[in-house]
């Protein structure tokens, strides 16, 4: 059913926050749905009224890239409301609803050092029998790599030759990619703790990880594309996880 899946989340977010269309929000399981955006309210009813809200805007949507994995569709998107954003979408499905969703979002920012944007580069996906050997490759990198700092390690994983970096703070040198992780001598302001979940389909994967930046309890999501076994081009969005206080659910961001 992914393909089935994929158009009913390609509407879900197109046509239900462009037009505020209440028929797209039908893929929603009001009964069971959790909502793992935090300002966001429980169920298909909170989603149906933010959707309106947001389509009183003229909001625009552009869905870049989109993706299967088993009962996971995942998506790299840019919305236009009142500010350009960018952002991975997750959803979990139940047979042909959705029950589950995590996002992550983050202003979108000019073009990095080495000129590419946050959601420009390749979108087709290819390689599908290597979807699960990718996603352990992928899994063990953030493991090794950016949680438990064997930074050393990082050109294991990645093709410093063909690498295309769309971090907006970084850039295609691997080498400031190094700086930026910071080593057990040269710490940084950016600690990976928690690697919640990993998802896959053929030469993309998104890793989704807790930790802090700068002090802030924070959010990141990380979209890889392999080539041959390496990390060839990167995607993220970091988003600092609000306080308690200002939930309008209690599930969690993670």
């Amino acid at each position: 059913m992914s393909k089935e899946r994929k158009q009913w989340i390609h509407d879900l977010l197109k046509k239900g926050i462009e037009n505020g269309d209440a028929e797209a929000v039908a893929v929603v399981d009001e009964s069971q749905y959790v909502q793992h955006n935090p300002l966001t309210k429980e169920g298909g009813i909170g989603l149906a009224e933010l959707f309106a809200r947001l389509a009183l805007t003229n909001p625009h949507v552009e869905i870049i890239r989109i993706f299967s994995d088993g009962d996971y569709i995942f998506a790299h998107t840019e919305y236009d409301f009142s500010s350009e954003k960018i952002c991975f979408e997750v959803f979990r499905f139940e047979g042909n609803k959705t029950v589950e969703h995590w996002d992550n979002l983050q202003l979108r920012q000019p073009p990095n050092a080495s000129g590419h944007s946050m959601i420009d580069g390749v979108t087709d996906v290819t390689d599908l029998p290597q979807t699960e050997a990718n996603r352990q490759t992928i899994s063990h990198f953030v493991d090794n790599v950016l949680i438990n700092k064997n930074i050393e390690a990082l050109t294991d994983y990645i093709d410093a030759t063909n690498y295309r970096e769309h971090s907006p703070e970084l850039s295609d040198d691997v080498q400031l990619l190094k700086a930026a992780l910071g080593t057990a001598d040269n710490p940084s302001t950016l600690h990976y703790e928690t690697h919640h979940r990993t998802l896959a389909e053929g030469n993309f994967v998104l890793s989704v990880c807790e930790g802090f930046r700068a002090g802030e309890h924070t959010a990141f999501y990380d979209l890889f594309r392999l080539e041959n076994g390496k990390i060839v081009e990167h995607w993220d969005t970091v988003e600092t996880v609000p306080p308690r206080k200002e939930w309008n659910n209690d599930n969690g961001k993670f």
